[in-house]
C-alpha cells in the first residue's frame, strides 16, 4: 500500500511575492481553479492581514473552489490570526498557517527574544488559532538553520497545543539535501507525539537545490510539500511542483503516491506565466521549451527509433502533445527527413541530399529552423489547400508618388479585384486585400527577415493577426517583400475562414 502525500501549492503566496508577478483577483480566481484542477490537496491563497486586496482575494478564492483545503497565512501574532479567520469564513476547507521564526538568527535579531519565549509565543499562536479553525498549521521559518534538539521541542509543543501540521522551511535554501533529510529524519524519531501531525517541507531554491532537498524531506517522512507552479517565489523561488511531481510519478518504485493529474501541469504552468508575466527559462526541468527537444543529430536518430533512449518521461504525461525534434546545424539527415514527413513531403534520396544541403546553409545563419523554412527550402506550395489564393499584385509606388496596390483574390473558385492607396505598398496592399475580406482583424505583429542573401533575396514574413478574439499566425516567402506580405495575411485569413 503506498503512503499518501498531501501536495500544498503556495503560487498564490509565496509565488505571488515576486517582485512584478502580482495578480488581481480574478486572476487569482482563475489559477485557484487550474490548481483545483490539477488536484493540489491546499492552496495557499494569501496573508490577509498585509494588504485589502489579499483579504478579499482569500474570501473569493474559498467561494470559487470547491474540495482544495484552503490555507491563509499569518504571523504569531492574533490580529493576523482573527483577520485569517475573517477571511476564511466561506472556504468549505480552511486551515490557518501561522508560526514564528525559530533559528538563532531569527530569534536575535528579528524578535530580540530568546528560545523559551518563541516556544511560548508558538503555542500561543496555535492554542488561539484553534480557536477558529480545526486545521491548524505550524511554520519554524528558518528551521533549515535551526539546530534539530531545540527545533524538535519546538514541533513537540505545538504538537501538544494542537496543531495538525508543521512546516519545516527551508527558508534561506541553505541546507543540503543529506542534511534536510537527516533534520525530518530527527523529528520523526525524537518528538514525542509526532504521529499526531504531518511533517511538511517547504524548499528555497537559493543554492539550486529545493527540489532535491524536498524529496530528501519526503523519504525522511515528511508527507507534505510545498510548492509552486514553475518553482516560482521570493528570491530564487520555491521548489517546483512539476518537479516534485513527476520525480515521484518516474519513481513508482517510490511507493508515494499524489493526487496530481499531472496532464494538467503543462497548461497550468503556460497559463502561470501568462498571467505573472514572467517566462519560464527554455531549460526548465519538465515545463521549459526545451524540456523535450532534441537537437543532437545523434539523439534525434535515437528518439525517432525509440523514445526512451533519451526520454524517461512521456511528454503527453504532462499535457505536451509530443516531443520536438529541433532542427539545427547539428541536425541529421533523419530529422530532416522525418520533419519534411509531418508536413506532408515524401523525398527521393537524390532530393533529400540535396534539400539537406541547403537546410544545413540556412541552419548555419539562423537560430531557429520552422517548419516554414523546411517548406521554402524543399520548394512546396503552401496555398495548395488554401479556399482563398493569390490571383495577381500590382503595386505602383515611388518618391513624390502616393503608393496605390490593385489585388486579385480567388475565393472558393470565385475572382474578386480590389485597389486601394497606402502610406506604402504594403499598407496599399494590404488595404486593398481587406477591401475584399471584411473581417474585423487587428494586426498584432509584423517581421519580415530574409531566407537567402544578395539583391535576390527570399524574403520572409511573419505576422500576428487578432481575429474575434484569438490571435493567428501566418507565413509568406516571396523575392518581392510586398507580395511575401500579402500572402502572410492571405494565410492568417485562410487559417480562421476554412
Amino acid at each position: 500500500m503506498s503512503d499518501r502525500l498531501f501536495v500544498f501549492d503556495t503560487t498564490l503566496r509565496d509565488g505571488e511575492q515576486v517582485p512584478g508577478c502580482q495578480l488581481n483577483t480574478v486572476e487569482k480566481i482563475q489559477v485557484a481553479r487550474a490548481l483545483e484542477a490539477l488536484g493540489v490537496d491546499v492552496i495557499e491563497a494569501g496573508f490577509p492581514v498585509s494588504s485589502p486586496g489579499d483579504f478579499n482575494s482569500v474570501i473569493e478564492i474559498s467561494k470559487a473552489v470547491t474540495w482544495p483545503t484552503i490555507c491563509a497565512l499569518t504571523r504569531a501574532v492574533k490580529k493576523d490570526i482573527e483577520v485569517a479567520a475573517d477571511a476564511l469564513k466561506y472556504a468549505k476547507r480552511k486551515r490557518i498557517h501561522t508560526g514564528i521564526g525559530t533559528s538563532d538568527s531569527h530569534i536575535k535579531y528579528k524578535f530580540n527574544s530568546n528560545r523559551e519565549e518563541i516556544i511560548e509565543r508558538a503555542v500561543e499562536a496555535v492554542k488561539y488559532a484553534r480557536r477558529f479553525v480545526d486545521d491548524v498549521e505550524f511554520y519554524a521559518e528558518d528551521a533549515g538553520r535551526t539546530d534539530n534538539e531545540y527545533l524538535a521541542r519546538v514541533v513537540e509543543a505545538v504538537i501538544k497545543a494542537g496543531v495538525t501540521v508543521v512546516n519545516i522551511p527551508d527558508t534561506t535554501g541553505y541546507c543540503l539535501p543529506s542534511e534536510y533529510g537527516a533534520k525530518i529524519k530527527y523529528l520523526m524519531d525524537h518528538v514525542d507525539g509526532i504521529e499526531n501531525a504531518i511533517l511538511s517541507t517547504h524548499c528555497h531554491n537559493d543554492l539550486g537545490m529545493a527540489t532535491a532537498n524536498t524529496i530528501s524531506g519526503v523519504l525522511n517522512g515528511a508527507r507534505q510539500v510545498e510548492v509552486t507552479i514553475n518553482g516560482i517565489g521570493e528570491r530564487a523561488g520555491n521548489a517546483s511542483l512539476e518537479e516534485v511531481a513527476m520525480i515521484l510519478k518516474s519513481h513508482r518504485e517510490l511507493n508515494i503516491d499524489i493526487n496530481i493529474n499531472t496532464q494538467k501541469i503543462y497548461p497550468t504552468s503556460r497559463m502561470v506565466s501568462s498571467l505573472m508575466n514572467m517566462p519560464v527559462q527554455p531549460n526548465k526541468a519538465i515545463v521549459g521549451k526545451n524540456a523535450f527537444a532534441h537537437s543532437s543529430g545523434i539523439h534525434q536518430d535515437g528518439v525517432l527509433k525509440n523514445t526512451q533512449t533519451y526520454e524517461i518521461i512521456n511528454p503527453q504525461d504532462v499535457g505536451i502533445n509530443d516531443n520536438s525534434i529541433v532542427l539545427t546545424a547539428r541536425s541529421g539527415r533523419a530529422a530532416l527527413k522525418h520533419r519534411l514527413s509531418v508536413l506532408g513531403i515524401e523525398l527521393e534520396q537524390e532530393k533529400l541530399d540535396k534539400v539537406y544541403e541547403e537546410f544545413l546553409k540556412l541552419a548555419d545563419r539562423k537560430k531557429d529552423i520552422n517548419d516554414d523554412d523546411i517548406l521554402v527550402i524543399a520548394g512546396a506550395d503552401r496555398t495548395e489547400n488554401h479556399r482563398i489564393k493569390l490571383e495577381y499584385l500590382q503595386v505602383t509606388s515611388g518618391v513624390g508618388v502616393r503608393p496605390v496596390a490593385s489585388i486579385g483574390l480567388n475565393i472558393a473558385g470565385e475572382s474578386f479585384e480590389a485597389a486601394a492607396s497606402g502610406n506604402g505598398p504594403v499598407d496599399a496592399a494590404i488595404k486593398a486585400l481587406k477591401k475584399i475580406i471584411n473581417r474585423q482583424m487587428s494586426l498584432r505583429e509584423f517581421t519580415i527577415q530574409a531566407i537567402s542573401k544578395g539583391s535576390d533575396d527570399v524574403g520572409k514574413v511573419h505576422i500576428q493577426v487578432e481575429y474575434d478574439g484569438r490571435e493567428y499566425y501566418g507565413f509568406g516567402a516571396n523575392t518581392d517583400i510586398v507580395a511575401a506580405s500579402v500572402e502572410a495575411y492571405i494565410d492568417c485569413i485562410n487559417k480562421f475562414t476554412n
